[in-house]
This record gives structure tokens, sequence and C-alpha cells, in this order.
């Protein structure tokens, strides 16, 4: 057997007891697995509306040049003075990463390992626990607030997070919105959160999902970077951008931090395509607030006809919605694979009885519901 091979036992043990992560299924596994064809995916929270018009051109222009013989630029010196101006701040206070997943990547490998431990929620982010335990570090997880919280079920309890503060906690994770379940944090209550944390400690504040919150949820994070040099924001560019295929993302932080980033990242990882495709996507926020409405003109939709079903439906400020069934979820995902509809069940989060369900255009949306409802029936 492989795990009877001597040289495994030089092996880090956090990644020999590691579960790859398991993404959302792609359409053509299920055309392979089941023979089904024209199915629909509404399980990574992927932008039903794809890539801005800006970054289509970019692109094709850029294809027709067929200049993809050089190396891109290591530094993504373009993509960083967009990102600068964007934010208002320092270029040497931003990291590139081929997602946001790489960010936590590098703040693993720069500030957790043996004896250290990484702090997050229950129902966080499966990468988080996945990052920390590649490092040989050890996990705290804080429990969420309970089901039948009046406001946000599930959602992270930030005074649990302050009670679980130690001097080894190297690292805090926090995802606001938060995935998998789409639950916020009030701006007030974050920063005192973050205020309150030993100046040792390091803030990760994941902003994969920041473009769908409201005005009145949505925090100036970039201004409490100047208050707080132990912050690192990270974004992405796979969500309400629409470039989840290139992979793209970034980190916002004191230069201090920055430059421990930029030490452990690969000079090319983020590829020429992916460097033009987010430049261009920056610079056309109309096409985020179009993505923007749709998902909250979809959202208002779906919620109400769920919820007409009978079904528990947990707040969310993100692209995506969690439902619950009040009992095993898996039958009902199988139901639905079975009819061209992909959805992500929640039981790898330790949610068996939820399922996860991006908010797709009106199309894709209407025909999730005629499925779940046949499946229901059935």
């Amino acid at each position: 057997m492989l795990t009877e091979q001597p040289y495994l036992k030089r092996a880090l043990s956090g990644v020999l007891a590691l579960e790859p992560y398991s993404p959302g299924m792609p359409i053509e596994e299920l055309q392979r697995r089941l023979g089904v064809a024209n199915a629909i995916k509404l399980a990574s929270n992927e932008n039903p509306l794809g890539p801005s018009p800006l970054v289509r051109a970019a692109l094709a222009e850029h294809a027709a040049s067929g200049n993809v013989a050089l190396y891109p630029d290591g530094g993504g010196f373009r993509l960083k003075k967009k990102i600068a101006e964007f934010h208002n701040i320092e270029p040497e206070r931003i990291t590139l990463g081929n997602g946001s997943n790489d960010i936590i990547e590098f703040l693993a490998r720069v500030f957790l390992g043996p004896g250290r431990k990484a702090l997050f929620s229950s129902y966080c982010f499966a990468v988080y626990p996945l990052a920390a335990l590649a490092q040989n570090a050890e996990s705290v997880v804080v429990p969420a607030l309970p089901a039948d919280d009046p406001v946000m079920p599930y959602g992270h309890d930030l005074n649990e997070f302050e009670k679980a503060l130690a001097d080894d906690i190297s690292v805090v994770l926090l995802a606001n919105p938060n995935n998998p379940t789409g639950t916020w944090l009030l701006p007030d209550q974050l920063e005192k959160f973050i205020a309150r944390v030993p100046p040792s400690t390091l803030v990760v504040l994941d902003e994969a999902y920041i473009e769908y919150l409201g005005a009145s949820q949505k925090p100036d994070s970039r201004a409490w970077l100047d208050r707080y040099p132990n912050l690192v924001i990270t974004r992405t560019f796979s969500k309400a951008y629409g470039l989840a295929g290139l992979r793209a993302g970034y980190s916002l932080s004191h230069p201090s931090v920055a430059d421990l980033l930029n030490r452990v990242r690969q000079p090319f990882n983020l590829n020429m395509l992916a460097l033009l495709a987010a430049e261009h996507a920056l610079g056309d926020q109309a096409h985020v607030r179009r993505a923007v409405e749709l998902n909250t003109h979809e959202m208002a939709r779906l919620r109400a006809e769920l919820k007409m079903l009978g079904l528990t439906v947990l707040p969310s400020q993100a692209n995506f919605i969690t439902i619950g069934f009040g009992r095993e979820a898996a039958p009902i995902h199988k139901g639905l694979l079975e009819r061209g509809v992909i959805v992500r069940p929640m039981a790898s989060y330790q949610m068996p009885q939820f399922l996860r369900v991006s908010i797709g255009t009106e199309t894709e949306n209407s025909r999730f519901l005629e499925a779940l409802k046949e499946v229901l029936a059935a």
C-alpha cells in the first residue's frame, strides 16, 4: 500500500492528515458520471454574467497577438498600480495571489507552524483548517452562533472569538461575508473586535464576497489598515468580477507583512491573462454593479420561493444561499444532479442537512426551483 512506502515518513504529519479540498462539481463531470446533458452549475459561487465586456475585449485582442511565449510580469506592476489607485494605497502594501486562496497559503507559510495556532469559526471556509494543518499548526475552532439565533444563525460569534484569544494564537481568520453560510458581521462590531486583538496576532479579513454586502453593512476596512498594522485584507476577482477561471486575487496589508508574503510568493503566480483580465475588470465597476443588482433581485425571489416550500434559508449577503431541509440533504443533492442541476452539499462543512446554492441567472434559478420541487415531491 502507498502508506507503507518508507519515504512517506519524511512527509509532514499535517500533510499526511489532510483531506484534499473538494471543489464544486464541474458540468463535464456530471455529464461523464450520469450522462446528463444541458446541466447547469450553481455550486461554486461564480458570477453568472461572466467577465466584463472590457475584459473580454482585452483577452480577445491579446489572443490575436499570440504573445504567450514570454513570461508574465513577475511583479504584476500594472495590476498593482491599478489596485493601489482603486484603494488609495501604496503598491508596496499589495501582494498578488492566484486567487485569494493563494494569499491564505502565503500567510500560513509565514506565520503558522508547530507550536502556533490559527483561530477561526466553525462553518468557516474549508481552506483555513487545510492551510493550518499543512503547516503542522493547531486549529482553534470557535463555536458559531446557534441555529436558533434570531439575527444571524450559524454566524461568527465575536464574543467567543475574543474569549479564545491567547498568546499562542498567531493568526485569526474571519470571512465577511462568510462562506459557506453567507452570514456577515456589522462594521462597528468587527472593528471593536480587531481593536481588541493583541498587536502580535495577525487578523486576516477575508473579503471574497465584499461586493455583495449592502451599503450599510459594508465596512471601510481599507481605513482600518492605517489604524491596525496587524490587519490583512484579502480580495478576489473570482466572484463579483467573474474571473474564477483565471484565478486572480490580492491582499492589502502593512508593508512589512506584504514584504514577507512576497518573499514566499512565486514570481509568476499570476499568468499574463490573469494579470490583464484583473486590470481591466477593476476598471469596470459598472459591470460589478450589474452583477450585484442581478444577485440582489434573484436572491430575494429565491428566498421567497424557498420559504414557501417550508425550507430554512440562512441570512446571506453573498452570491449564494444556504438552505436547510431538516433532514439529510444528500438524497436531495442526488436528485438535483439527476435533473442536471449542480449545487454544493454541505456535509464536509459539518452541515449535512444543508445545501449551498449559487445565485444564477433568472433562467438558471427557475430551473433549480423546478428541479427542487420535483425532488421534494418525489
